[in-house]
């Protein structure tokens, strides 16, 4: 049973830290395309500005999904325990 147990709670961190790997990739690459706009097109202009804007928006997005993925993976993984421990009472009473 704690063999069962690891391997749930491995999994479920799998899950949750490709996500987090695929969201900070996302975010350092988000953050490097925004750092070659301002460079090209200047520090304190408009489209610096509109850059920063388009970057915090699609991070923004990105912790979302994340987020949401890691609550999909708590509830999935808490759903699991719950049926599996109904059915062992269940095969513990017949």
């Amino acid at each position: 049973m704690s063999n069962e147990k690891s391997n749930d709670k491995k999994s479920k961190n799998i899950l949750k830290n490709a996500t987090k790997g695929v969201n900070d990739v996302f975010h350092k690459s988000v953050d490097t395309a925004n750092d070659t706009i301002k460079k090209v097109s200047g520090e304190g202009g408009i489209i610096g500005k509109a850059s920063d804007t388009a970057s915090d928006a699609a991070k923004g997005i990105s912790n979302t999904g994340k987020g949401i993925v890691d609550k999909t993976v708590d509830t999935s993984s808490d759903a699991y325990k719950g049926v599996k421990k109904k059915v062992t009472n269940r095969n513990k009473d017949q």
